[in-house]
C-alpha cells in the first residue's frame, strides 16, 4: 500500500515557493479526515458538528442567516439541515415575523449529541496536539490565529468579526 502522499517530508517542485501554505494544506485534509473517524459515532457528517455548534450557541436563526454565517453553498446548508431535521437534532418552523423565511433551532434532542461531540473534539484535541506541551500547544494556537488573521478578507466572515 502506498502512503498517503499528505505524510511524507517530500515537497512537490510547484509548491516550493509556499511551504507552510502547502504543510497547512495537507494539515487541514488530514484534521478533516481524523475529524470525520471520531465523528462517524455520531451519525454527523464533516461540516454538520460546526452547524450544530452554531446552533447551540445562539437563539433560533433564519435558515439564510445560517447560510451566510456557514460560507458554504445554499445547497449544501439545506441538504444538511433535512438531514439533522430527519435525526431530530434540529427544528424549522417559519419566521412569525416573515412566513417567507424559515427560522432554525437545536432540537432539546440534541442534547446528547452535543456531549457526543465535545467528545469527539476532545479526542481530536488530543489526538492532533499529542507530543506537544503546554507551551508548544499555546504558541501553536497563537500562530494560528494570526494565519487566521492574516486569511480574514471581511471581518464580518471571521470569528469575533463585526
Amino acid at each position: 500500500m502506498e502512503p498517503d502522499p499528505a505524510c511524507t517530508d517530500e515537497l512537490p517542485i510547484a509548491a516550493r515557493g509556499g511551504p507552510v501554505s502547502h504543510a497547512l494544506s495537507r494539515v487541514a485534509r488530514l484534521h478533516r479526515i481524523a475529524a470525520a473517524k471520531l465523528l462517524r459515532s455520531t451519525g454527523l457528517y464533516p461540516g454538520q458538528e460546526f452547524l450544530m455548534m452554531h446552533l447551540w450557541e445562539s437563539p433560533p436563526v433564519r435558515q439564510s442567516e445560517l447560510i451566510r454565517s456557514m460560507d458554504l453553498d445554499p445547497s449544501t446548508v439545506t441538504k444538511m439541515l433535512q438531514r439533522l431535521d430527519s435525526a431530530g437534532y434540529v427544528r424549522r418552523h417559519p419566521d412569525p415575523a416573515d412566513g417567507r423565511a424559515v427560522l432554525v433551532e437545536a432540537a432539546d434532542t440534541s442534547c446528547a449529541l452535543r456531549v457526543e461531540v465535545m467528545t469527539a473534539w476532545t479526542e481530536l484535541e488530543d489526538h492532533t496536539l499529542a507530543g506537544l506541551d503546554d507551551t508548544e500547544r499555546a504558541e501553536l494556537a497563537r500562530l494560528l490565529a494570526k494565519v487566521e488573521k492574516n486569511l480574514c478578507t471581511d471581518t464580518a466572515d471571521c470569528p469575533g468579526g463585526s
